[in-house]
């Protein structure tokens, strides 16, 4: 027995000396990469990497992303915690934000982008405002402000409102109060902040636009120092030939060599076992394998196929409901269009369940796939009904 583990021990010490002389070509891992595998979500490269999988040095200080158990793309603010990327665009060195929970307007109560490398382009001042009564529909200035719902946050009691700084100084209707003053980043300049947009920021350094404008990849200059330097992306023809044989060469035979210690290793010890085990016990042979599925968003030509309608003057639907839009908690006004999911019917704004759809795949009153896979629809089930 002793010289059986004395000779595994020499094999992996000749194991690993060969590896050192024949280094293993395998992807670099600074290499682009998405955190889903079917493809949703930003692609993620230089300055932006994936913190626990990627090392330090293949993003830059600041850019650490992680991804979520939906395969979804997360980044932490230093002062606002965790938020959902959408999209980066690294030519135009931006990256747009949303909140996890769909719930960006009490995140924005909050927001600050201190310690980061991110600066808002293009940014408003709104004053936000909770009103527990309709008197606010009666007030002209009012009429314009933006309307903002999230579930846990607002309710069909209350209206909770966004609106310029000037329009709140010229007065509030009874049952208003004023919640919270925010700065929110703009897509486009002097443009009006829609909730469903997202947040837009912006970094300077580093600044890769070189690269990117050149089809190369942007990344560091050497392993010391903040140097950045383009690079071409990886050949997609793979190794040359001679570089196949080193591997062969170079990890087949000490690989094989360590297999047979490995299995002399193995026989020792299960010989021994047999000897100890009582005749009549039975080894254990019963392994559990779980699944783990991940489910994402559905892409935007299933969303298209979906049915789409105008709604007339008389606000009817197919199939009734209560007459308001399940996500914004906004009621349906004649000639807005809606967009049902075909297998429970149940409808919303097309532009409140497309953005929904594309991050999860799942109808937001019913939890069921659109496709009907999952437990039969339940009409009854209301997502404001669990509102507070």
């Amino acid at each position: 027995m002793e010289t059986t583990e004395l000779n595994l021990k020499i094999n992996l010490i000749i194991f690993f000396f060969f590896l050192n002389l024949f280094p293993v070509y395998s992807v670099d891992v600074c290499n682009p990469t998405v955190c889903s595998e079917v493809g949703m979500g930003p692609e993620i490269r230089f300055p932006f990497r994936l913190k626990n999988r990627q090392p330090d040095r293949c993003g830059y200080p600041g850019f650490d992303l992680s991804c979520n158990e939906r395969g979804q793309t997360i980044i932490t603010l230093p002062f606002s915690g965790d938020f959902l990327v959408i999209d980066i665009d690294y030519t135009a060195q931006s990256i747009i934000l949303y909140d996890p929970d769909f719930c960006l307007v009490k995140r924005l109560i909050d927001f600050n982008i201190t310690n980061s490398p991110f600066r808002a382009a293009h940014q408003r001042n709104y004053t936000i405002v909770r009103c527990t009564s309709d008197d606010w529909l009666n007030y002209p200035n009012y009429q314009v402000a933006i309307r903002l719902s999230c579930r846990g946050f607002s309710s069909r009691n209350q209206a909770i409102l966004a609106m310029p700084p000037n329009m709140y100084a010229q007065g509030k209707p009874p049952g208003c109060k004023l919640m919270s003053k925010v700065s929110v980043p703009l897509q486009l300049e002097d443009n009006f902040w829609s909730p469903m947009e997202g947040l837009l920021l912006t970094w300077s350094e580093p600044s890769c636009r070189i690269c990117e404008n050149q089809g190369k990849l942007c990344g560091f200059k050497s392993d010391t120092g903040s140097d950045i330097a383009c690079s071409n992306p990886p050949s997609s023809k793979g190794l040359p030939r001679g570089a196949k044989y080193g591997i062969i060469i170079g990890v087949g035979v000490p690989g094989f060599v360590c297999l047979l210690g490995l299995i002399s290793f193995a026989f020792g010890k299960i010989k021994v076992y047999a000897l100890r085990r009582d005749l009549n016990s039975d080894l254990p042979t019963t392994i559990n394998l779980q699944l783990a599925i991940a489910t994402t968003g559905l892409n935007k030509a299933t969303i298209d196929s979906y049915p789409k309608i105008v709604l007339g003057e008389s606000k009817r639907l197919p199939n009734p409901n209560d007459g308001t839009c399940p996500i914004c908690l906004s009621d349906y006004q004649p000639k807005e269009t809606l967009r049902t999911i075909p297998e429970c019917n149940h409808y919303y704004h097309a532009q409140c369940i497309d953005e929904w759809l594309k991050l999860n795949a799942t109808c937001p009153l019913c939890r069921n796939t659109p496709d009907g896979s999952l437990h039969p629809c339940s009409s009854s089930t209301s997502l404001v009904s669990s509102s507070p």
